[in-house]
């Protein structure tokens, strides 16, 4: 299982919210671990209100509903 907290411990060059997720992304590429657990909320200035559903969607390659708008429905 992989923690956000150990990520975050190990890796304290890191400054933005962006950088977190793409680590996580490679993360879930080369670690083998098939589980994230999301114990500790990342305190970057640019951390938005969706983190959590945003750094679930770096580690699963798939982008939340509300981020993706290809996901969305379409009108009528």
């Amino acid at each position: 299982m992989l923690y956000l907290s150990e990520v975050l411990i190990q890796n304290p060059q890191l400054e933005r919210f962006e950088q977190l997720l793409q680590l996580i992304t490679d993360k879930a590429k080369t670690s083998g671990e098939i589980h994230l657990k999301i114990d500790i909320k990342p305190n970057y200035a640019d951390t938005p209100a969706n983190w959590e559903d945003r750094i679930e969607g770096a580690f699963s390659g798939v982008y939340s509903l509300t981020h993706n708008p290809a996901c969305l429905p379409e009108d009528d």
